[in-house]
């Protein structure tokens, strides 16, 4: 089987990468596309796989649209070139609409709910995949499975942390670290929303820096003042950071998320809701702020905590008690599509087969 995978994120690398090296063991052909954004490219080097890239992503409204047109002619000479059987994606618009000129199945993995977005490729997408807690509905074509897009790649069965992390970081012993995470605000999904001022992100700093050692991980160049913060170690190590993290604050869920299947306490600052961003705090996984009110009360009352590490550890695996392997659900149903499409809507328990 020849599979086509698109991604617009570093954390869809990390979402489809072990689906990749599995169905490559099997002997599927896997050809990744990507825009150059952040470290998309840098990621697929390092982990070995066979990719394409379009070139740099646009920021503005008027420059999407013009990559709207010039990335679905890249990705339809792609296609034509590499004639795949199945396009895979999360929630991709240049994979679903040339899947649908071409009659190739595009399924699409979603979890953020942006809809200026999903409304440009549902139409030409054949099937949804979304963890139970996804707060939309897609009727026909979405199929839901009991886990998280992250379990793709942090379950505690495939992901462990590098155990010279904090030697790499260069940490004193008990020293604590805080994880920073601020986005750019230029994707689709963050029109109209907010999350942190530069007032805010500096209160921050300043305050944890009474504690221990802040990292700041950013989609855009920082400010002079907060350069020196800067995450300097390879991309591919972030998780490890994470892992080892005594708090994260960030405006970006896949972090936050990402946190919350590590065990690590984190605090979401951003507008936006998602519907697994409620379900991890309703598990008492994360704690989500609309804005900065409120943030670094939270911080320290976590920081205070001496055990909240451990805590949110034992949270994390009463959460994990009753997912399934995600990845090893996404193979099946990739090699079985389409008759694993009617398998699930006519039985959804079906993917317990993979706990």
């Amino acid at each position: 089987m020849r599979i086509l995978i698109d991604i617009g994120h570093p954390a869809h690398v990390h979402l489809f990468k072990n689906f990749a090296w599995r169905m490559k063991e099997k002997g599927h052909d896997i050809l990744f596309t990507t825009r150059d954004k952040e470290y998309e490219i840098y990621l697929l080097k390092t982990y070995g796989f066979k990719y394409i890239s379009f070139g740099k992503h646009y920021k503005s409204k008027p420059g999407k649209i013009l990559g709207l047109i010039k990335f679905d002619l890249k990705m339809l000479r792609t296609a034509l070139s590499f004639k795949p059987d199945l396009l895979f994606s999360h929630g991709s618009i240049y994979a679903a609409q040339i899947g649908g000129l071409l009659h190739i199945p595009h399924v699409s993995l979603e979890d953020t709910g942006n809809m200026e977005q999903i409304h440009l490729y549902l139409p030409f997408t054949k099937v949804i995949l979304t963890s139970t807690a996804f707060h939309k509905e897609f009727a026909r074509k979405q199929i839901r499975y009991n886990g998280y897009h992250e379990l793709a790649y942090l379950h505690p069965k495939i992901f462990s942390e590098d155990k010279n992390i904090r030697t790499l970081l260069n940490l004193k012993a008990n020293e604590r670290i805080f994880l920073l995470r601020f986005v750019s605000w230029h994707a689709s999904h963050d029109f109209r929303q907010n999350g942190l001022t530069d007032k805010d992100k500096h209160e921050i700093i300043e305050k944890l820096l009474n504690y221990g050692k802040v990292l700041i991980s950013s989609e855009e160049e920082l400010p002079e003042e907060f350069k020196k913060y800067r995450f300097i170690l390879p991309p591919e190590k972030m998780h490890d950071i994470l892992a080892v993290a005594d708090l994260f604050v960030g405006e970006g869920a896949t972090m936050a998320s990402e946190c919350a299947m590590l065990g690590t306490p984190a605090i979401y600052v951003n507008s936006m809701e998602a519907g697994t961003i409620d379900d991890h705090e309703r598990n008492g996984l994360l704690f989500h702020f609309r804005n900065f009110e409120g943030v670094l009360e939270k911080a320290l009352e976590i920081i205070s905590n001496q055990n909240s590490k451990t805590e949110f550890k034992e949270k994390r695996d009463q959460m994990l008690s009753d997912k399934i392997d995600v990845t090893g659900f996404l193979i099946w149903f990739m090699e079985n599509y389409p008759d694993s499409f009617r398998i699930m809507k006519e039985n959804p328990d079906y993917q317990y087969k993979f706990k």
